[in-house]
């Protein structure tokens, strides 16, 4: 335990604090890059600088120093809570280490997390710093369970592993489960699916999507009628390890959010395999049948209008939200409750999104962004990347569309063509994605043009 992780895997650590049966965690803020909104314990990255300066005040027997350190540093800096001198004073009963969690291969960024149980006499009033934690606030682990079951918190899978390990036993100093890559589904060979939310399964489908995003999300909802949600496997090894998953958990419809490709791979095939309808929006359906004749086979078929509702989670009904822009059929899927909205391509937590004619429109998917802020769902799910906290980075998109926009404009006030617009917006971008950057500048200029902004 005391060797450092390796160039590709760092290093970090996080505090599970404990008083008298009661559990302290944060929310973290919807602007940070990663688990944006996600309820968590502090923590965070351990840096070089905690391999320096005096021994910690706490230890835990078989973990460096630095660890240590990292640990009291981030439980200071982000809560204000100074386990140094809780120490000093004997109010720290225990220091354990829960297990070790390692990023999956499949994010970018990865990290093999130290979890550690820290016992505490006395109960400090967090005071959150707001650049990183939105709330911070103690509960019993039955209790922060509680929300999650009704749907009203948003965890990584170490984060769920370590209430449910505490609330099974409040006294439990191990969790074999933060060593595993447990998604407790039994199934073998088959894709890794996850519960951001309760009963909302997301599985990483690697896809035949733009980069740099190398999966579609497929979701799973459903009390009783259980809907997988875009399906796309890039090849038909990948097909086989989500049929590895769906064997297991059970499919009663396949539905599609629009028609791209990276969203409908195989469907069909998943669709008939089963024995199951195949459900899009009409648009869908006509755009689909367009781009690749023969698709539906003999599938029956199921389309959907706004309003129309899916399935049912958590008792409450799922609706459909007519969101054009991206693609001119797109759908969305959210609870009566707003507690979720899964947006599609409406965002991307992983690149930008392309608004490509003849089917995407530009005023259209201002129109829908706008519709889905004000509708303001407790968290959004795209396509690409993780789960989103709030409507924060539909609000960022906006505004960063607005921008682009007025740069288009002033670019074509001041005599430049399209090809001279894109090394000025587009700086440093892949060259593999300048085609797809002039589609974005191209639907801009018809925006600004149906709008009146721009002489013809």
């Amino acid at each position: 335990m005391n060797a450092p992780a390796t160039d590709s895997i760092r290093d970090a650590v996080t505090a599970v604090l404990l008083c008298a049966g009661r559990l302290l965690m944060v929310r973290r803020q919807p602007s940070l890059n990663s688990f944006a909104g996600f309820t968590a314990f502090p923590g965070g990255k351990v840096d070089k600088a905690d391999a320096e300066g005096p021994e910690p005040a706490l230890s835990c027997e078989g973990h460096a120093p630095r660890l240590i350190t990292a640990l009291l540093r981030e439980v200071q800096e982000e809560l204000g809570i100074d386990l140094t001198a809780l120490a000093q004073t004997g109010a720290v009963q225990g220091l354990h280490c829960l297990g070790e969690a390692t990023t999956p291969p499949i994010s970018p960024v990865r990290f093999r997390t130290h979890f550690y149980r820290i016992d505490l006499d006395r109960a400090p009033e967090p005071v959150p710093d707001l650049g990183e934690i939105a709330e911070a606030g103690w509960a019993t682990p039955a209790e922060w369970m509680a929300r999650y079951r009704d749907g009203r918190l948003l965890l990584a899978p170490p984060t769920l592993d370590v209430l449910l390990a505490l609330e099974a036993e409040p006294a439990v100093t191990r969790i074999p489960a933060l060593d595993e890559d447990n998604d407790r589904t039994g199934a073998v060979n088959a894709l890794r699916s996850i519960e951001p939310l309760h009963e909302l399964k997301q599985v990483f489908v690697r896809s035949h999507t733009l980069p740099p995003a190398q999966h579609t999300n497929a979701f799973l909802i459903g009390d009783k009628h259980k809907v997988l949600v875009d399906p796309s496997p890039r090849d038909r090894e990948e097909l086989e390890r989500l049929l590895a998953l769906l064997d297991v958990i059970g499919v009663d419809e396949v539905l599609l959010t629009h028609h791209h490709p990276d969203h409908r791979q195989y469907a069909n095939e998943i669709a008939e395999r089963y024995d199951i309808p195949l459900a899009m929006s009409d648009t869908t359906r006509k755009l689909l049948g367009m781009a690749a004749p023969g698709f539906f086979g003999e599938l029956l078929l199921r389309t959907y209008d706004e309003g129309d509702v899916v399935t049912r989670w958590l008792g409450r009904p799922v609706r459909v939200l007519a969101v054009p822009g991206h693609d001119e059929g797109q759908i969305a899927l959210m609870p009566d409750g707003r507690e979720w909205c899964i947006v599609g391509d409406l965002i991307q937590g992983v690149g930008t999104v392309v608004i490509h004619k003849p089917e995407g429109h530009m005023g259209r998917y201002f129109q829908t962004l706008q519709r889905l802020i004000d509708l303001n769902p407790a968290v959004i799910i795209p396509s690409h990347g993780q789960a989103l906290g709030t409507v924060y980075r539909l609000e960022e998109t906006l505004k960063h569309r607005r921008l682009r926009e007025q740069a288009v404009l002033e670019l074509h006030r001041a005599g430049k063509a399209i090809d001279e617009m894109l090394p000025l917006i587009y700086q440093g971008l892949d060259p593999r994605l300048l085609p797809l950057a002039r589609a974005n500048i191209e639907s801009h200029l018809d925006k600004l043009l149906e709008e009146g902004r721009l002489a013809a």
